[in-house]
């Protein structure tokens, strides 16, 4: 039996476990790849295992989340990031060189290896060949240091695509649409690896605003081929030396297929408050707006923003909105203004920001009071932007661009002959941005908000707690551990950024939590979508929560709750969810010998109803020990001795 893409890969990388759908492997890590975000914590982390250099072929910390320096707190933890890489053999990417996976994609990147990545949108990478996915920072922590990576085997979605896009179609466009058919769950524990006669129509930034959205489906990593057009961007960017040929066999066997007729697809946008509530541009077409913006890591790529720039040239924007825009990395940036395009940008009224993610994290550029927002990020999530009540429509550069010239959601196909941009021959290659490790042993400069690394104890022989919480479907990592400029520069400083967990939904959520000894959170269907950031772990570990139940949770927030020693637990009959109110006491007697001993099923007993109900235990032998040890770090001292 042939094997497809995703498998050659994982073959080839496979240090224990046998390559069987849901069984738990270990795979080696080539590239690693962390944010100032979530950087601080990773090396510490790195720091606290007490190994003096990195193991990896590439290690890379890119500064691009926390570029706003509102206070002393961002640029103190970018002076101890610049340190720390410097000593322990990783390649710091400074402030203003763009954002990681843009730039990772233009000058590190190879077919056929493996990135592990401290952001969920790490798979971007996947449009050239590599296997890349995101993870929370301490499983970036223990690959640094030579660690497998452990993971449940995916199964492999084949998405094939078919036909050729039609004039103002965009590979936005296709992954919105692959949204639409699976969902933001559709994807769990999978793999998405694109085949058919279509993807030979895409360039490599097209394939990888695909492979960077594939993340909101809750996949593992998604993936194309390397092909002849993977070698042409390589060339472009004087790296042909890293290419290599990469393609499922013919006989490969997939778990599940869906199949795409790119030539059908019209422009389409996610509607609030999901990227999965997928509509034409044509349905709401007339629609008033306030605001746009252009950029983050789906579409900033120098293809997107020149066909921007065409599409703005000798237009001005309309006077109802304000336009925003950042190229996604400093070699665009450069292109641009070298061609005269950026010219052509600044003319028509558009504001340029820097080479940052800015915006898509809240990190400034809020809309107004119940503003409309049309932006070519990847999430949607209500609150996300700053303006709790603000409506954000997710739409490619091309429907971006035609809107903020009318001030009303338009369809670009009304702008007549299509925009054409093709990559160039020869990118603008400047490395002089990145710091290469010098290994001099130099002192770390440590900020006052550089905090000691919260552990927790092993696990307790009994579990009794209060529902501190109870929550809907869809919760997302910014509902848990919310971003934006007041909270992401506390990322290093956990006892000041817990003050904030659950802040948009329960803001006395942190003050019950520390009045009542912790306790348990109760969640619905998708629970911790969103982001890899473990900070929606850590913080709630360090307020005391000592379990989640819910109907199901989501890869990378589950894999981070086992991290750090808090019990995901999954709802065995989903409607006893309706049985369970906020403030009831829950225990679950000898649940540290249950978890050792290998049980899959607990019974939890509602001691304020007096009811009893089951709940599933999804984990390995390793998880369960991680668990039962009170997280990964405390196992991994133990691994160590």
């Amino acid at each position: 039996m042939g094997l497809t893409v995703a498998q050659k890969i994982i073959k080839e990388h496979l240090v224990t476990g046998k390559m069987r759908v849901g069984e738990e492997i270990g795979i080696k890590v080539d590239h690693t790849l962390v944010q100032d975000a979530t950087g601080t914590m990773a090396f510490l982390q790195f720091e606290a295992m007490g190994i003096p250099e990195v193991k990896t072929g590439k290690s890379l910390i890119y500064v691009d989340h926390n570029t706003l320096q509102t206070g002393f707190e961002s640029p103190d933890d970018h002076v101890f990031l610049q340190d720390m890489a410097s000593n322990i053999g990783v390649i710091y990417s400074r402030p203003g060189n763009g954002i990681c996976h843009q730039v990772n994609l233009e000058r590190f990147a190879e077919p056929g290896k493996t990135l592990l990545g401290a952001d969920s949108h790490t798979p971007t990478v996947g449009g050239l060949g590599m296997l890349a996915i995101g993870v929370g920072g301490l499983d970036v922590a223990v690959a640094m240091g030579g660690g497998q990576f452990y993971m449940t085997m995916p199964k492999i979605i084949n998405v094939k695509l078919t036909g050729k896009l039609a004039p103002w179609a965009s590979a936005k466009d296709i992954v919105l649409e692959v949204l639409r058919i699976l969902s933001v769950k559709g994807g769990l524990k999978a793999v998405l690896e694109y085949t058919g006669d279509g993807v030979k129509t895409l360039s490599v930034p097209e394939r990888a605003t695909i492979t960077n959205m594939g993340a909101e489906t809750g996949a593992t990593s998604s993936i194309f081929p390397s092909d002849e057009i993977t070698l042409e961007f390589l060339k472009a960017q004087n790296r042909e030396a890293a290419w290599k040929p990469l393609a499922a066999d013919d006989d490969a066997i997939y778990d599940q297929e869906l199949e795409i007729n790119l030539s059908e697809l019209q422009p389409l946008t996610a509607c609030p408050h999901s990227p999965d509530n997928v509509r034409s541009v044509k349905e709401l077409e007339g629609m008033e707006i306030n605001q746009v913006v252009i950029g983050s890591c789906t579409n900033s790529s120098y293809l997107d923003l020149m066909k921007v720039a065409s599409i703005l040239k000798g237009k001005k924007v309309h006077p109802d909105v304000s336009l925003v825009l950042a190229c996604g990395s400093r070699q665009v940036f450069q292109m641009l203004a070298d061609n005269g395009s950026l010219a052509e940008i600044i003319k028509s009224g558009a504001r340029i920001i820097e080479c940052a993610c800015g915006p898509c994290i809240g990190m400034g550029q809020s809309p107004k009071s119940e503003g409309v927002s049309l932006r070519t990020i990847n999430r949607n999530f209500k609150g996300r932007t700053g303006t709790k009540d603000a409506q954000v429509y997710l739409v490619s550069p091309e429907t971006a661009a035609a809107s903020a010239i009318t001030g009303i959601m338009t369809d670009p196909r009304s702008l007549g002959e299509t925009v054409v941009v093709t990559i160039p021959k020869n990118f603008a290659v400047d490395d002089s941005m990145f710091i290469f490790p010098e290994f001099n042993n130099k002192e770390i400069r440590r900020g006052p908000n550089i905090k000691a690394l919260p552990l927790k104890d092993e696990l307790e022989s009994n579990l009794k707690s209060e529902v501190l919480l109870k929550v809907g479907d869809n919760i997302t990592t910014d509902h848990i551990m919310p971003a934006g400029a007041k909270i992401l520069p506390l990322r290093s400083n956990i006892p000041a950024m817990a003050e904030y967990v659950f802040e948009p939904i329960d803001p006395s959520f942190a003050q019950r939590a520390k009045e009542k000894g912790g306790g348990i959170v109760l969640g619905g269907e998708n629970y911790g979508q969103g982001s890899s950031r473990e900070h929606a772990a850590l913080a709630p570990m360090y307020l005391g929560v000592k379990a989640v139940i819910a109907k199901s949770i989501a890869r990378i927030h589950y894999d981070n709750l086992v991290n750090f020693g808090i019990v995901p637990l999954i709802l065995v009959d989903s409607s006893i969810y309706d049985t369970i109110a906020q403030g009831d006491q829950l225990a679950i007697n000898g649940i540290k010998t249950a978890i050792e001993n290998g049980d899959e099923v607990l019974l939890v007993q509602n001691l304020t109803s007096g009811k009893e109900f089951a709940a599933k235990l999804l984990l390995s032998v390793r998880q369960r020990s991680v668990l039962s040890g009170g997280g990964t770090l405390n196992w991994m001292k133990k691994q160590n001795n």
